[in-house]
């Protein structure tokens, strides 16, 4: 036959002369030239796509020989010695210096009330009154019998001087005098009681009774704090405690008490520690402590809460930035470099903590040479081989992060 069939892989093309065979034969032929077709080179149109640049495994593979930080400099610093201000917070509760339930002594109905929720009130003034006409009717019949026997006394010591009657009998009105006096002096008292006085300057709190109320003895009519003076009452652990004692008896130490409001503003007025509990709780660990606090505005009330901030100096602390130190195991260290240049793990003892800087306890000297930057990238007892030192006024000057 004169007719070819064409058999094509991409760009290449093989032309077969068609014999007069059987068509099976033919078909594997044809098979056959296909696939020595494809592999060709000149048709392999992936093989560009695989080549890699010269070196790409070695760049992976190959090590930069900067100690094996990753070809980074390592920061190095010193600890500093300066004068710091620390300062614990401590959530507290605000009470009135004196915070009573204002209690009648006396029954009866209550006569219209003078005086308003939230009113500050002086020593003295009357606060509730209560209908003293069965007080004042008791008072009167006491002092007739009380003039009664003034008058029988009178006439027996007469008749004593006379001698018609023996001096028992005189002795006997004049018992009888003294007892009506005194059933007159507690009518008296009586009677003052139905007015219920304030005992000191203070805020009136909600009114529990009203006009008309009829009151028993001991009944709550309100309660009145003096807000003069605030008392915040916090917990302190043992640990705090046993420092604060201890920083009261060292010469030139010096602390400054504040009180953190709700709101976030700190109160103008300065506080002291007024008191502190005599014993600890077993069950926390902690012990009560007492800061007070001048409120000449009443800005402060009974019941409110806050935080007691206790300031103090620390003459020549040796401090360093956080960011210099890690965690293991609840345990802090840090990494010093040696004169050899070989960095070692120490474990160092935070005395205090601040925002960004650590209060040294244990554990570093002035002037030892620390790891501040790469932390992550060394191991204990490997050789730094590109260092950067920064001084310490340097590395203390711009904390913004935190230890890693």
């Amino acid at each position: 036959m004169s007719s070819r069939n064409t058999v094509g892989a991409g760009s290449c093309r093989a032309l077969v002369p068609e014999p007069d065979f059987p068509m099976n034969l033919t078909i594997q032929l044809s098979s056959v030239l296909l696939l020595g077709v494809l592999s060709l080179p000149g048709c392999d149109r992936g093989a560009h796509s695989t080549d890699q640049p010269a070196g790409h495994g070695a760049e992976h593979g190959e090590s930069t020989g900067h100690a094996g930080h990753g070809g980074h400099d390592i920061w190095l610093t010193s600890p500093r010695r300066q004068d710091t201000t620390i300062t614990q917070e401590y959530v507290c509760r605000i009470m009135s210096c004196r915070h009573i339930t204002i209690r009648p002594l006396a029954s009866g109905y209550l006569q219209p009330i003078t005086v308003k929720e939230g009113q500050r009130v002086k020593a003295g003034d009357v606060l509730f009154q209560i209908v003293p006409a069965v007080y004042q009717a008791r008072l009167e019949a006491d002092r007739a019998e009380a003039e009664a026997a003034r008058i029988e006394c009178t006439n027996t010591r007469k008749l004593v001087e006379d001698n018609v009657i023996s001096a028992q009998e005189l002795a006997i009105a004049e018992a009888k005098l003294g007892q009506a006096e005194a059933k007159v002096r507690l009518a008296e008292v009586e009677l003052a009681f139905t007015s219920v006085r304030a005992p000191f300057d203070g805020i009136i709190d909600r009114l529990e009774e009203q006009h008309g109320s009829l009151v028993d003895e001991g009944d709550a009519l309100t309660t009145l704090s003096d807000n003069s003076v605030m008392w915040a009452y916090f917990n302190v652990p043992e640990a705090r405690y046993l420092e604060y004692m201890a920083a009261n008896g060292e010469v030139g130490s010096s602390q400054e008490i504040e009180l953190l409001l709700a709101n976030g503003q700190v109160f103008p007025q300065r506080g002291a520690i007024g008191a502190i509990e005599a014993d600890f709780d077993n069950e926390t660990g902690n012990i009560a402590f007492r800061a007070d606090f001048p409120n000449p505005e009443f800005i402060l009330r009974n019941g409110q809460t806050g935080k007691v901030m206790i300031r103090r100096s620390l003459a020549g602390a040796l401090v360093i930035p956080q960011r210099a130190t890690f965690s293991i195991l609840a345990k802090r260290f840090v990494f010093v470099v040696g004169e050899d240049g070989i960095a070692h793990q120490r474990e160092i003892e935070v005395a205090h903590e601040l925002e960004d800087i650590f209060v040294i306890g244990k554990g570093l000297a002035e002037g030892d040479r620390i790891v501040l930057e790469g932390i992550a990238e060394i191991r204990d007892g490997q050789h730094l081989d590109h260092v950067e030192f920064h001084p310490a006024d340097a590395a203390l000057s711009n904390q913004k992060r935190y230890a890693e």
